[in-house]
């Protein structure tokens, strides 16, 4: 029977990460402006915020000894940080007005390339390019690399940065944030405490930046505790990608639609992949898939197995080597899914985490960097007022580019829920009239309220080979997860659900985390039970769209992600 994930949420309040201070006060520690994730949004924000401060330095002062502290979960900035990158040169030309595109941490300039309709056999050239593909003047780069780049400047600029520690509690007062309180390390499976335990602490600040990328931990606390849910539900996509070393280069960006995916509406498989150069010796392929789909046997890891069974892919990857894999979601609801507000009282939100994505034209990098900057600017007007009042980042943030494109986009999205062909007329239509018609709000429910049922999808994936189609298992060792096999599990979901459900869960983690008993396989139970090996986990987040929740592991676990 069709099941909707919505039916069975996870045993999760997130009322219990909001929190009070906890230690004495002696104990806190005290920075002046604390950014919660290391990523293009965070280090943004910590790199302008050091440069507004050479200018405030009766401000910069009164911050204290740490001005500003980035608070990365990851092993290093860059760690958790995945996505096919074509990045729009803007922001970095205003962040470093001084600095060449040649000194950035990019692999090359686009400047060929080229979108494909597959079919099961053939790529059939779309001539012309549809616009919202063009990339013409982008950089191609890795957004790990570029994590580590920042964290470079930043730590340059006199930003402190503080690795393998997770924010995972906001702390509040009188409905004012006034920081975060780390998670605690060294607990066991069942949360006692090892002989290496260490307990969080309160971190205290005069404001709060959460830039923690897509399905933010802290950022749906927040937006639970003060009422802050967009007009529509966010909606996210699953992409999966691998990094291959190639014989011999590939002169273009490249984009497909199509197959493998399914053009029915009931399927709702709408996604594609993309395939960049990285210099002369690397390519990246990935698949991105939106978590609407209603097969409870779809797996993104596994349709990307068999794209690169397609002729035009194997050309590309033939006689190459695998040496990287990565998953991660990407927000897709839009501009009618961002929060209502982007800042409280103490606190604003920048980057995926309030969904600053324009999926129509796969960009999301400078958005991120430019809401960082913006918030940057915003904190220190306030904090010269002594204002724990951030109004003014969100007036820069409706103001900006970041404003003018989501809004132009707002419904591209949404007609792809019946059908590929229909979804891509109304599409086109809209891009064409720059989002002006068919106009007006179309609606779109969350993923978790999509009905599943057992399809077809895997019947035919291809089987794994280990030199050119690859397992789960295999990929998440590729792509450095380090988590302790004896960590308390991050996960919540219900560990008794209708089959279906246990289905969707197993085939959508690109990890193997989920499992259904043997038996239990067999003998066909309507209800099975769901085992979770937390430690597989690379934190994509996917389980937290389609019916779980995912929390924060300890500061430190999961990828390790080089060049993704």
């Amino acid at each position: 029977m069709p099941v909707a994930p919505s039916a069975y949420p996870p045993p999760f309040n997130a009322a219990d990460y909001i929190v009070p201070p906890t230690d004495p006060e002696e104990d806190r520690i005290e920075v002046g402006v604390a950014i919660v994730g290391g990523g293009p949004a965070g280090l943004a924000c910590a790199i302008r915020l050091m440069q507004v401060l050479e200018s405030e330095p009766g401000l910069a002062e009164r911050l204290g000894e740490v001005p500003v502290a980035v608070i990365e979960k990851g092993k290093a900035c860059g760690a958790h940080l995945l996505s096919g990158a074509n990045l729009r040169p803007s922001a970095m030309r205003e962040l470093f007005p001084d600095l060449d595109p040649s000194e950035w941490p990019v692999y090359q300039e686009v400047t060929n390339e080229g979108v494909y309709l597959l079919t099961k056999t053939r790529a059939l050239p779309l001539v012309p390019m549809p616009p919202n593909f063009r990339n013409h003047g982008n950089y191609v780069t890795s957004v790990a690399k570029l994590g580590r780049w920042l964290a470079e400047r930043a730590e340059e600029a006199g930003a402190y940065i503080l690795t393998e520690t997770a924010a995972d509690k906001l702390i509040v007062s009188d409905r004012i944030v006034r920081g975060v309180r780390s998670g605690d390390k060294g607990r066991g499976r069942q949360g006692e405490e090892l002989t290496n335990f260490e307990p969080g602490s309160d971190v205290i600040a005069k404001a709060t930046v959460l830039a923690e990328g897509t399905l933010g931990h802290l950022t749906q606390a927040a937006i639970d505790y003060y009422g802050l849910f967009g007009t529509d539900a966010q909606r996210w996509e699953l992409g999966v990608k691998e990094v291959w070393e190639v014989p011999k280069p590939l002169d273009r960006v490249i984009h497909t639609m199509g197959w493998p995916l399914r053009k029915g509406a009931s399927y709702r498989e709408f996604g594609g992949s993309f395939i960049y150069p990285m210099g002369d010796e690397k390519v990246s392929i990935g698949l991105v898939v939106g978590l609407d789909y209603t097969d409870a046997r779809f797996s993104v890891h596994d349709a990307l197995q068999k794209l690169k069974t397609h002729p035009f892919v194997r050309e590309i990857l033939d006689g190459g080597k695998r040496v990287g894999w990565g998953a991660k979601t990407i927000p897709s609801g839009g501009y009618w899914a961002m929060p209502k507000r982007l800042t409280v009282p103490g606190m604003v939100m920048a980057g995926d985490c309030v969904g600053m994505v324009n999926v129509p034209e796969l960009k999301g990098i400078h958005y991120a960097m430019y809401a960082g900057i913006y918030a940057a600017e915003a904190i220190v007007e306030s904090l010269k007022l002594d204002s724990v009042n951030f109004e003014n980042y969100e007036e820069k943030v409706r103001n900006s580019l970041i404003e003018k494109d989501l809004y132009r986009s707002r419904n591209m999205r949404q007609p792809f829920e019946r059908g590929f062909f229909v979804g891509g007329a109304v599409a086109s239509a809209m891009t064409l009239t720059k989002g002006s018609f068919p106009g007006g709000h179309w609606t779109s429910g969350a993923d978790s309220e999509v009905e599943m049922s057992a399809g077809k999808a895997a019947d035919d994936y291809p089987k794994t080979d280990g030199k050119y189609i690859f397992d789960k298992l295999s990929s998440v060792f590729l792509s450095g997860n380090a988590t302790r096999d004896d960590a308390p599990n991050h996960v919540r979901v219900q560990q008794r659900v209708p089959r279906e459900l246990a289905q969707t869960w197993v085939a959508m983690c690109p990890a193997q985390v989920y499992e259904i008993p043997d038996e239990q396989l067999r003998n066909g139970a309507p209800e099975v039970d769901v085992d979770v090996t937390a430690s597989n986990c690379v934190q994509c987040g996917a389980i937290t769209a389609k019916g779980g929740r995912l929390t924060l592991a300890e500061g430190g676990d999961g990828p390790l992600y080089q060049e993704t």
